[in-house]
């Protein structure tokens, strides 16, 4: 067990480091705009329920949180329908239930209940030719479906990504052949290169067949890098400018609307310095490094596909957000894991890591003896 803690403080310790440098952006973001003066307060909040999740997650059963992701994944599919009845609208999105100051986004608790359900359902699942290989996608492809086009509705873009990603990196960890894969991605180039071709030469039929709405919002993908909004100049402006460390805290920045959020790698930056960004990609490597070497010690394999979906999303949420900041990919209102304000997103990830000491704690110690 002495080792199996020492091996925690492999995660603790960046962990940590990233929980300190985002409480010094949140005090920052005070002097930026008022909106956001309980930015610190509740940032404190998020991470203390996150870190008493962990202890409370120590006590319960994982074999029966497995058992019952079934149930677990209908309600959080249930939130959905209900956030598109009685959530607040949000800058155009109505995927918050709102209490007072405080909100919660269901969409983020579908990552945890469908890696836990998809987990389960794919370890169960009995594949003995190729006819169970189909049978297990076409229900994988059901599954991630239902909360995709729940979540389309919002419209929330950023989070079908993330439940697309959940579920392909659970078939390609498992016995299914690799072909279908390469049929899947043949497929899908075709349907890229056609929805390309209607959208430089038939743009009337294209907007008849997926709607204005959802014709304007690919339009704003496609068109990012020729149309950078005033956010990523901004942005950008803040990190060419700024020198290799400063201390910067209780100064205003360059404003940068969603500092706290979507941007928060450009406002620290735009705080502390070059050497901050840094530091916080050595951080984000050493955790994505314990992941990984965690997920090649794993046996059981329920817990070793939730463990890879968890990777995949984590790892993919940290390019796409440096890369919306560095203005190499489209904005898309993807947080930076721990460091971005924002409690959905930072209590679900600590569910996440609650669920993996769990069987690192209780039944993982013979992998490090």
């Amino acid at each position: 067990m002495k080792i199996i803690k020492k091996y925690n403080l492999l995660l603790f310790i960046p962990l940590i480091i990233i929980m300190i440098i985002s409480f010094l952006n949140m005090q920052n973001a005070k002097l930026i705009n008022i909106t956001y003066n309980h930015h610190l307060i509740k940032q404190i909040m998020w991470y203390f329920v996150g870190l008493i999740s962990i202890l409370i997650m120590r006590k319960l059963n994982l074999h029966k949180l497995f058992d019952y992701s079934f149930y677990l994944y209908l309600f959080s599919c249930l939130l959905l329908v209900l956030v598109l009845i009685l959530g607040k609208n949000i800058h155009g999105a109505k995927a918050w239930f709102t209490i007072g100051s405080l909100s919660f986004q269901p969409s983020e608790l579908v990552k945890l209940t469908l890696s836990l359900y998809l987990a389960n359902f794919i370890s169960k699942f009995p594949i003995h030719n190729k006819k169970d290989e189909l049978r297990l996608i076409f229900k994988v492809g059901i599954i991630t479906l239902i909360p995709s086009l729940l979540v389309f509705l919002e419209p929330d873009t950023g989070a079908i990504i993330f439940y697309l990603l959940i579920a392909l990196s659970m078939l390609l960890a498992s016995k299914i052949s690799k072909w279908w894969f390469l049929f899947v991605l043949l497929f899908g180039c075709l349907i890229i290169f056609a929805f390309y071709f209607l959208y430089r030469f038939k743009q009337d039929l294209l907007i008849k067949m997926i709607g204005t709405s959802f014709f304007y919002r690919i339009e704003r993908l496609l068109t990012f890098t020729t149309n950078n909004s005033y956010q990523l100049d901004n942005a950008l402006i803040v990190m060419g400018s700024s020198p290799f460390w400063q201390w910067g805290l209780n100064k205003a920045s360059l404003y940068i609307p969603e500092a706290p959020t979507d941007f928060i790698f450009a406002f620290n930056i735009g705080n502390f310095g070059l050497l901050s960004g840094l530091i916080i990609l050595a951080c984000y490597f050493m955790l994505d490094i314990y992941l990984i070497n965690l997920m090649k010690k794993m046996e059981r394999k329920k817990i070793k596909l939730f463990l890879i979906s968890f990777i995949w999303i984590f790892f993919f949420q940290q390019i796409i957000n440096i890369g919306m900041n560095l203005g190499l990919l489209p904005i898309i209102g993807i947080p930076l894991p721990f460091l971005s304000y924002g409690g959905s997103t930072i209590i679900i990830y600590f569910l996440y890591l609650a669920i993996i000491l769990n069987f690192l704690n209780t039944e993982g110690a013979n992998i490090y003896l």
